[in-house]
């Protein structure tokens, strides 16, 4: 279906308190009806989206408690994710989650997967297109160990449904998300503030494509009118490919805050994406990655910057 303004509709975006989806549904929810669902730990967060006119419904995915949301929405946004890193809930709530929300869903015109690059197979430097080997890439992270093989279940819940519901769905896999309310960058910033050393794999540079929440939120139309039977799956990222090295760099150009790398193995690698599906599709990114990290450093650490 074409991309159309997102103006008037009823549209359920979930797990609406974490990083990416909660600037989502307050830019949302300025021209639409927009019910966020999550479970609401954060007090603050849900302060935040209902002074921006969010309604919130508490849910849990893990039991399938989808009820409170809307059946009639237009649009779903699954910003969802669970990383407890236990097997047996990080699978309940990621795939099974998405099997209760495309069921409870299944009249919507569009649902919106939000995956993650972190699905590919580690190939070094490699540019991965969607069709490319699938794998374990966030295993050598114990405290994520869940993490990949969840999202790529959950991915495969996502196409069983929109064929099951004739739903029609996009998997639309992010790379790194930054701005305002944080991100790997971000994380990155406060390990140079307190001295720590910084995590690259020894098959440098640590390559992705960092996208500001801006352009995320500029993007969520055209991932709406993306959406199909079959699922189509969809490479989501900022159009430039920075490493690692690079944006902490940059963070040290900013702030005369020195970067330290620690080579190893033990880290997940690059993951370069190719993005003419994206573009053909959904478009391009607008912010250059100076210019977001150094907003990101401005609204986060404003100290940091020289007057």
């Amino acid at each position: 279906m074409p991309a159309e303004t997102l103006r008037g509709k009823s549209i359920v975006v979930t797990g609406v308190t974490g990083q990416v989806a909660e600037p989502v549904a307050i830019a949302l929810a300025a021209e639409n009806e927009v019910v966020g669902g999550a479970r609401f730990k954060d007090a603050a967060a849900r302060s935040r989206l209902e002074e921006a006119g969010v309604r919130c419904v508490p849910i849990d995915l893990v039991t399938g408690d989808v009820a409170g949301l809307p059946a009639d929405a237009d649009y779903v946004l699954n910003f969802a994710v669970s990383k407890s890193n236990g097997w047996e809930l990080d699978l309940r709530a990621n795939s099974g989650g998405v099997a209760w929300l495309m069921e409870h869903h299944q009249d919507a015109g569009a649902f919106v997967h939000c995956s993650t690059t972190g699905v590919y197979k580690p190939l070094g430097h490699h540019v991965f297109a969607e069709d490319d080997p699938l794998g374990d890439n966030h295993g050598v992270w114990p405290f994520l160990a869940t993490y990949s093989i969840c999202k790529i279940a959950a991915e495969g819940t996502a196409r069983w449904a929109a064929d099951r519901f004739d739903l029609p769905t996009t998997i639309a896999r992010l790379s790194v998300p930054y701005g305002d309310r944080g991100g790997w960058p971000a994380i990155h910033l406060e390990m140079m503030l307190n001295g720590s050393e910084i995590p690259v794999h020894v098959d440098a540079p640590s390559v992705y494509h960092p996208i500001h929440q801006d352009d995320i939120i500029a993007m969520i139309p055209g991932l709406v009118g993306a959406a199909g039977t079959p699922a189509v799956t969809v490479n989501w990222g900022g159009d430039q490919a920075v490493s690692i090295e690079e944006w902490c760099g940059y963070f040290s150009e900013l702030t005369g805050l020195p970067a330290t790398f620690a080579p190893t193995a033990n880290t997940i690698d690059s993951v370069q994406i190719d993005l003419t599906r994206m573009h053909e599709l959904v478009g391009t990114t607008t912010v250059g990655w100076k210019e977001g990290m150094r907003r990101m450093v401005a609204a986060r650490r404003p100290e940091l910057l020289p007057d």
